[in-house]
């Protein structure tokens, strides 16, 4: 009897057998976790270095007298809360902090709207519209520091095109003073940043409409819809994930902004530019201090940290809602 179960139990045909008999050395759950774990070491080790360290560095120094000398003498003693306290009751960081969220809502706004009606534009064929989505495509390719500096050259009051333009078209006598003016800077800036993201946010939803298929629109055709009906029906619940990606990577991109408005404005005129991005750079490589520079960026970090966790969770309820 011992003999003939061995041999059931040895049988390759008989499937009930083998997956009775009990694992071999290989099989042990240790030696299967070992090797997890050093599959996935060396994207942690990654992280830490270049992520956790920088992190973790830029907190410590928030509560640290650190100047240009620290690098020479080595010295950062602790004050505390001190330089929180300066950052947090100085008006240029409540101010800053106020156009950052300007900036960030009337950029996503802006990039969102045109991105999304180019591509539901561009999803009908027709002649030459790969050529035309690809000139589109040249705001997204530029350095945003010379769409900048060109944008710049644009929007000059006394000798841009822009204002010799409508000085042309009889709509105004004088130009506006696009970036020189603390009324009409903010929302120039923004409309040079609306330009630039535009064609991120069309290729990306121009990729998420094409993934929706054809027979949801013909029931929704066949039941009468109409068109926008058929849009706010079918359209936007099925792209709901990918403008969950789109306006939080928006959001992490257009938050720390920092080279568009050094090379337009340098947060002038009379600071009605500046952002959390700028004055993180102004108090650290301009006014070299380091501490109070680092308590912006731990509250540019943190602002990120948040809309990273609501982009996580609702990536986590469409995928429920997927399953």
């Amino acid at each position: 009897m011992t003999t003939t179960g061995t041999a059931v139990s040895a049988d390759p045909a008989n499937p009930a057998a083998a997956a009775s008999a009990p694992p071999g050395p290989t099989g042990r759950p240790g030696r299967g976790r070992l090797f997890q774990w050093l599959f996935i070491a060396p994207a942690l080790l990654y992280m830490a270095a270049f992520f956790g360290y920088p992190l973790v560095r830029n907190i410590v120094m928030s509560f640290q007298h650190f100047t240009p000398t620290t690098y020479f003498t080595g010295e950062a003693p602790f004050n505390g809360l001190d330089n929180w306290r300066a950052v947090l009751s100085d008006q240029l960081f409540t101010d800053a902090l106020w156009h950052t969220a300007v900036f960030t809502a009337g950029s996503l706004l802006g990039q969102f709207t045109i991105g999304l009606a180019l591509a539901v534009f561009f999803s009908r064929r027709f002649p030459l519209s790969g050529l035309v989505r690809a000139v589109l495509l040249l705001p997204w390719l530029v350095p945003m520091v010379v769409s900048a500096v060109v944008w710049r050259r644009i929007l000059d009051q006394e000798h841009g095109i822009l204002n010799t333009a409508l000085q042309a078209a009889g709509l105004v006598q004088d130009g506006p003073p696009w970036l020189s003016s603390p009324s009409t800077a903010l929302f120039a800036t923004i409309l040079v940043n609306i330009w630039i993201g535009i064609p991120f946010n069309m290729v990306i939803l121009y990729g998420g409409l094409q993934e929706i298929p054809r027979e949801l629109y013909e029931a929704a055709s066949l039941d009468g819809a109409s068109a926008w009906r058929t849009f706010r029906s079918v359209t936007l619940p099925v792209l709901r994930p990918v403008i969950t990606v789109v306006l939080v990577l928006g959001f992490m991109s257009t938050v720390k902004i920092l080279d568009l408005i050094l090379a337009l404005t340098s947060g002038g005129p009379a600071d009605s530019t500046h952002t959390l991005g700028t004055v993180t750079y102004q108090l650290s490589f301009l006014q070299l201090d380091f501490g109070r520079g680092a308590v912006v960026g731990n509250v540019l970090i943190l602002i990120s940290a948040v809309f990273a966790v609501l982009y996580l969770r609702a990536n986590r309820a469409d995928f429920g809602q997927g399953k």
